[in-house]
C-alpha cells in the first residue's frame, strides 16, 4: 500500500496496528448504542405489560362499581325513592369507599331523591345531559370528566338505570368516581422509578395520574386529540411534566379511556452506562496489549527478514548453492526460507522439468485418443437404434399374420382343451413379443408409453414363464422369496425386460462356470418406501476390474455372438427414467446379485392386481411365496 511504501517495518506495523483496530473501536460504540436502542424496546414492552395488568385492576374496581350499583338498583329505599333513608345509606356507603366522591339519585326530571353529601339544591345543576341519556337509553352511561356540583372536585359518574314495579326507567342513580384518589387502584403495580400511570379521556385530557395526580388531571397529553382506538400500543412521548418516556397503551373497556404507562427514556441510558464504563476499560486495556505485542512483533521480523535479505544477495551473486536454514519466528518466513532454497534447487533441475512437461503432452494425447474412442461409441449407439427401429418394423408383420392365425385357430369348435391352451398361450406370448418390439421401438426413439401402478410379483411369474423349460433343461433351480405386495410405477414389459434380463445373466454366468447344478433365488422386498427385486447365482461372480464397467454400453464379458453388451445399459436407463437406482453386489453363494428399486405405492397395491398382464403359470400369487420350481414343471 502507498502509506506503508519506504517505511521501516516498527512503523508500518503500528500504523497497521492502527488501522486494525479502528474498526473494534467503531464496532463497539455501535454495539453500545445497538443495547441501548434494545435496552428502550425492552422498556416500551415493559411499559405496555404493566399497562394491561394495571387496566386489568382499573377494570376490576370499575366492574365492583357496577356490581355495587346493581345491589343499590335493588334496594327498596332506592326503588321507592325514600330520601331520608337513601341520604343515610349512601353516607354510610361513601365512608366505605374512599374513591366514591358521591352518590345521587334523582327522577328522571332531574329532581334530587338522595345523595350521600347534603345539596343546596333539589335538582342537579349540572350533568342532566346524562339522566336524559340514560332516562332515553336505558342503558348505563359514563360521563365526561365534569367537576361536582357538591364537593367541587373533578370526577367522572357512572349513572345507571333505576327502573319502577313495572319495569320503566323511573330514576337514575350517579357514582361519582373521586378522580384525585383514583390512582390508589394502582398502588400495588411494580413501577421502575420516574414512570408514571396515566388515564386519560377521548380528548385526552388526564383522569388520574400517580405522581401529581391533582396537578395534571384536567391538562391533556398530546396536542391533538386523539379517539382510543388510534391509540398506538406504544410511542415516546414528552408528558405534561416534561419528562419524555416510553408509554405502553391499552384501552379501558369500562369507557372510552386509554391507559398509559409510561417509563422514563433515561432508564435505559442509566441501565447500559455500567456497561460502557466496562467496554471503554476493556477496549483501552486491549489496545495496550496490542500495541505491546505489536512492537515486539516487529522486532522479531525484522531480525528475521534481515537474514533473508543476506541469502537473496548471495543468490544474486550467482551463489546457487542452498542457502542455511536458519530458525524463523513464525510459519510463513519458514515458508519463504523455504521457497528461496526450492528455487535454487530447481535451477538445478531444469532437465527433469522437461522430462515431465513431456510426460504430460502424452498423457494429453492418450486422453484425446480416449475422447475419440468415446465418439465413436457414440456413433455406433446411434447406428443401433437406427437398425433396431427397422428390425422392430419389420418383425411386426409376421407377428401380426401369427396373432391372426392364432385367432381363427381358436374359434374353430372341434378345438380340445389342451389346443385351446396352447393357442391361448401363442397368443400371450405373440402379444409380449410385440410389447418388446414396441420397447426397442421406442428405446430407438427415445419415447415411452405412460407407466401405470404395477405389482413386481406379476412380473416375477411372467419371467418365471419364460425361463423354467431352459432352468429345468440345465438342471438350474429357482426360488423365489417375496415378502412385500407394494405396487410401482413404471411400464409393466419394460420392468419385465429389466428383470428377465437379470435372470438370463445369471443363467448364462452359471453356464460358463461349467457346474454340474446351478441356483438361481428372486427375492422381492420392502427397502424402506422402495421395493427391491434382487436376482442371485452361484455362478462365477463378476471380477472386481470389471465393476465399474458393468453398466456401459457394449460391455461384456461373454464370448463373442453370446452377448451385445447393451443388455445391464438398457436396464439402467430404464430404471433410471423411473426414478429408481440400479446396481450389482457379490451374492452370499460368492456369485452375482444385480437388483434395482423403485419408489412402492401402498395406496395402488389394491388395484395394480387388475392393470398387470393375466399369468397363466401355476405357481402364481401366494403360491410363489418360499417355493422352488421342480424340474420338469
Amino acid at each position: 500500500m502507498r502509506i506503508f511504501n519506504g517505511q521501516p517495518i516498527r512503523r508500518q506495523v503500528l500504523t497497521a496496528t492502527g488501522l486494525f483496530l479502528l474498526p473494534f473501536v467503531l464496532l463497539a460504540t455501535w454495539a453500545s448504542d445497538q443495547t441501548q436502542r434494545e435496552r428502550a424496546d425492552d422498556l416500551r414492552e415493559q411499559a405496555s405489560s404493566i399497562a394491561t395488568a394495571a387496566a386489568a385492576y382499573l377494570n376490576q374496581y370499575l366492574t365492583s362499581v357496577d356490581s355495587m350499583a346493581s345491589v343499590l338498583e335493588q334496594h327498596p329505599d332506592v326503588a321507592g325513592f325514600n330520601r331520608e333513608r337513601c341520604d343515610r345509606l349512601f353516607a354510610d356507603i361513601i365512608d366505605e369507599q374512599p374513591l366514591l366522591l358521591n352518590i345521587l339519585l334523582t327522577d328522571t326530571h332531574g329532581n334530587v331523591k338522595g345523595s350521600a353529601l347534603k345539596v343546596s339544591a333539589d335538582t342537579v345543576p349540572i350533568g342532566r345531559e346524562f339522566v336524559d341519556q340514560v332516562t332515553r337509553s336505558g342503558k348505563p352511561v359514563v360521563s365526561e370528566m365534569l367537576k361536582g356540583f357538591a364537593t367541587g372536585k373533578p370526577t367522572i359518574v357512572l349513572a345507571y338505570p333505576v327502573r319502577g314495579p313495572d319495569g320503566t326507567v323511573a330514576g337514575v342513580l350517579g357514582l361519582g368516581i373521586n378522580l384525585a384518589r383514583l390512582q390508589t387502584v394502582f398502588g400495588s403495580v411494580s413501577l421502575p422509578e420516574g414512570s408514571v400511570i396515566t388515564v386519560t379521556d377521548s380528548m385526552s385530557r388526564v383522569l388520574a395520574r400517580s405522581l401529581d395526580a391533582e396537578r395534571f388531571i384536567g391538562t391533556t397529553m398530546t396536542s391533538t386529540p386523539m379517539r382510543p382506538t388510534d391509540v398506538a400500543r406504544s410511542q415516546t412521548l414528552v408528558g405534561p411534566d416534561g419528562i419524555e418516556r416510553f408509554y405502553g397503551n391499552v384501552i379501558v373497556e369500562h369507557g372510552a379511556w386509554v391507559l398509559s404507562v409510561g417509563i422514563p427514556s433515561s432508564v435505559a441510558a442509566a441501565s447500559i452506562s455500567n456497561l460502557r464504563r466496562r467496554n471503554v476499560i476493556i477496549s483501552g486495556l486491549a489496545i495496550l496489549s496490542v500495541l505491546i505485542a505489536s512492537l515486539v512483533f516487529s522486532a522479531i521480523l525484522g531480525r528475521d527478514l534481515n537474514r533473508l535479505r543476506a541469502a537473496v544477495q548471495r543468490i544474486a551473486d550467482g551463489d546457487l548453492s542452498p542457502p542455511v536454514r536458519n530458525p524463523t519466528s513464525n510459519l510463513e518466513l519458514k515458508q519463504l526460507q523455504d521457497g528461496f532454497i526450492t528455487m535454487a534447487a530447481n535451477l538445478r533441475e531444469t532437465h527433469a522439468a522437461l522430462d515431465h512437461r513431456v510426460e504430460q503432452e502424452r498423457r494429453m494425447r492418450e486422453a484425446l485418443q480416449s475422447l475419440q474412442r468415446q465418439v465413436v461409441r457414440q456413433e455406433r449407439l446411434a447406428a443401433v437404434g437406427v437398425l433396431v427401429s427397422g428390425v422392430a418394423h419389420e418383425l411386426n408383420n409376421p407377428l401380426q399374420a401369427i396373432l391372426g392365425t392364432a385367432e381363427l385357430l381358436e374359434r374353430q369348435e372341434a378345438l380340445s382343451p389342451q389346443a385351446r391352451d396352447e393357442i391361448t398361450f401363442v397368443k400371450t406370448q405373440s402379444g409380449r413379443a410385440r410389447e418388446i418390439i414396441r420397447n426397442l421401438s421406442r428405446f430407438s426413439s427415445q419415447q415411452s408409453e405412460p407407466p401405470s401402478f404395477i405389482n413386481l410379483r406379476d412380473v416375477i411369474a411372467e419371467v418365471i414363464q419364460l425361463r423354467r423349460r431352459d432352468l429345468d433343461n440345465l438342471s438350474i433351480a429357482l426360488d423365489v422369496e417375496i415378502s412385500t405386495d407394494h405396487a410401482v410405477y413404471a411400464n409393466f414389459t419394460e420392468i419385465e425386460q429389466v428383470a428377465l434380463n437379470f435372470v438370463i445373466n445369471a443363467q448364462q454366468s452359471i453356464e460358463s462356470s461349467g457346474r454340474g447344478s446351478g441356483r438361481i433365488l428372486i427375492r422381492l422386498l420392502d427397502a424402506g418406501k422402495r421395493v427391491r427385486l434382487e436376482v442371485s447365482d452361484n455362478g462365477p461372480g463378476v471380477s472386481p476390474e470389471d465393476e465399474p464397467k458393468l453398466f456401459q454400453p457394449f460391455f461384456t464379458t461373454k464370448p463373442v455372438g453370446k452377448g451385445t453388451g447393451l443388455g445391464l445399459s438398457v436396464s439402467y436407463g430404464i430404471i433410471d427414467s423411473y426414478g429408481g437406482s440400479i446396481g450389482y453386489r457379490t451374492s452370499e453363494w460368492g456369485g452375482a446379485t444385480f437388483f434395482f428399486e423403485l419408489p412402492g405405492s401402498e395406496m395402488a397395491a389394491a388395484q395394480v392386481s387388475s392393470t398387470a398382464p393375466a399369468v397363466t403359470d401355476p405357481y402364481d400369487g401366494q403360491a410363489l411365496l418360499h417355493r422352488r420350481l421342480p424340474p420338469g414343471v
